[in-house]
């Protein structure tokens, strides 16, 4: 995968969830690999995991991705946006997801795992 563009991914995933999962699956279908990259936020009520815990969640729930060589996961520091100047080769695009993906809240799952 040297030589290919990753689709790259930005989050906190306080827990990963299947909304995160359609969004990176849809992308390597498409024969796109993906890069996650974890935000390194502090630990608090909306984040009740360790960078390094979701990294290791993230790579054990998606290991066939990354054996296969179409998923990377890394910690990156927290950001305060994405920017860019002009066209530097790549696009920043919304994805579409259906109603069902849209609905779920990691707020919602942290309470029901009673964070």
């Amino acid at each position: 995968m040297k030589n290919k563009k990753y689709a790259m991914f930005v989050g906190r995933y306080q827990p990963l969830h299947d909304g995160h999962k359609y969004l990176f699956i849809k992308k390597i279908e498409e024969g796109v690999p993906v890069l996650i990259a974890i935000r390194d936020v502090p630990t608090d009520e909306k984040n009740p995991f360790t960078a390094k815990e979701v990294l290791e969640n993230v790579s054990t729930q998606l290991i066939e991705h990354i054996k296969s060589g179409m998923l990377k996961v890394m910690i990156i520091p927290d950001i305060e946006g994405v920017y860019y100047g002009r066209d530097v080769g790549y696009k920043v695009e919304q994805i579409e997801v259906p109603d069902h993906i849209k609905e779920i809240s990691a707020t919602k799952i942290r309470k029901e795992m009673g964070l």
